[in-house]
């Protein structure tokens, strides 16, 4: 007798948390000469702020059942964003996010990096220019005192804005931010981290220089002169549910949170196939071998960055060996088990802004409050 598969009438994700924006991305207008200082002269360009990997909201609004970006016009912060990349030499990647509607009034967003600004450790200024370092061995350096005392008088809007605006993560953001705005904060917390992370050529250690709207970096080689744009580590995610529909839960050693458990997940190796990597990644965390594997959607993880792949496999074993390095607990569950372990206190859902929580509840059959 044939069993019925449990993938059988599963369906594709719905809209994801972090793959919602509907932004125009103008990818051709990356290229154009001047168009960032071409977009912060407009009245019609809207400047959100970014730093650390956290994005600004208004003061406040972590309490707020609703939030909303913070947003200021882009002449209002242009003469400082001049000031501090043309004449302190400060890297302040200013990033071209898109735009919403065709006419030539369309309300376009940039979003501007200012980790270089965090003023609370006078080392966290990212230089652009290799004169003011002090060591060539050392890519982060103070500002000079100097230097450190024109930056707070020139360019104090946005200096400034470190402290006038709250800062947060996504997954405090996501949950109750519009679809549009969390468009905007995933790819510009995105951009952000690989502009951040990587300010030397990978291949000679020559400086780098921000070209593309913000969206990659060439090599100020002579010689080389490559272009490098931002790397995406793809990922697996997977939910392993065995013939009686039972979902495999985990713990791993790496969560600070004994009660979270979540589904199986790891990256893709070099030469490996997504669903190859589902199959092992699966295999050593848990002993649990696979067979019938569904793809499920996708979305973005700006930590740093990912794409997260998610998928629904069927299990051919149920026998749990956890490796207990990377997992250290792996539980099968029914659905009135995982609701009373909810209940009870005994385990807690991924973050809302996740994909394992959408997982987790397309299996459940409703939302987790």
């Amino acid at each position: 007798m044939t069993l019925f598969s449990p993938l059988a009438l599963t369906p594709a994700l719905p809209l994801l948390p972090l793959a919602q924006g509907d932004i125009d991305y103008e990818i051709e207008r990356r290229e154009q000469d001047g168009i960032i200082e071409e977009l912060l002269a407009s009245p019609h360009t809207q400047v959100m702020l970014v730093r650390n990997g956290l994005v600004a909201v208004p003061q406040g609004s972590s309490r707020q059942p609703r939030i909303h970006l913070a947003t200021v016009p882009a002449q209002y912060v242009a003469r400082a964003y001049e000031t501090l990349c043309q004449d302190l030499h400060v890297r302040i990647p200013a990033i071209f996010l898109g735009s919403y509607g065709t006419a030539a009034d369309a309300g376009r967003v940039v979003a501007l990096d200012l980790t270089a600004l965090d003023l609370t450790t006078r080392d966290s200024a990212f230089l652009d220019s290799p004169d003011s370092l002090d060591s060539p061995d050392s890519p982060v350096q103070p500002l000079p005192v100097d230097r450190f005392a024109a930056l707070r008088a020139d360019a104090q809007v946005l200096v400034e804005a470190c402290s006038k605006f709250e800062w947060i993560d996504l997954r405090t953001f996501v949950p109750r931010a519009s679809a549009r705005e969390i468009g905007q904060a995933t790819s510009a917390i995105s951009v952000a981290n690989w502009q951040d992370s990587q300010r030397y050529c990978p291949a000679c250690a020559a400086p780098t220089a921000i070209i593309h709207a913000g969206w990659a970096q060439r090599c100020t080689n002579p010689d080389d002169g490559r272009e490098l744009f931002p790397r995406v580590e793809p990922a697996v995610i997977t939910a392993v549910v065995d013939h009686g529909d039972r979902l495999l839960l985990q713990h791993n050693s790496a969560w600070s949170n004994p009660l979270l458990y979540s589904v199986s997940a790891g990256f893709v190796e070099a030469g490996e196939s997504l669903e190859h990597a589902v199959r092992r990644e699966t295999l050593e965390e848990t002993g649990i071998a696979l067979g019938e594997v569904k793809y499920l959607g996708s979305q973005p993880w700006p930590y740093p960055g990912s794409l997260m792949m998610a998928f629904k496999a069927v299990a051919n074993t149920t026998d749990i060996q956890v490796d207990g390095q990377e997992t250290v607990d792996a539980q099968w569950m029914t659905r009135d088990e995982y609701r009373n372990a909810l209940i009870m206190g005994r385990m807690e859902p991924p973050v809302k802004a996740a994909i394992a929580r959408v997982m987790i509840e397309q299996w459940l059959g409703h939302a987790i409050d």
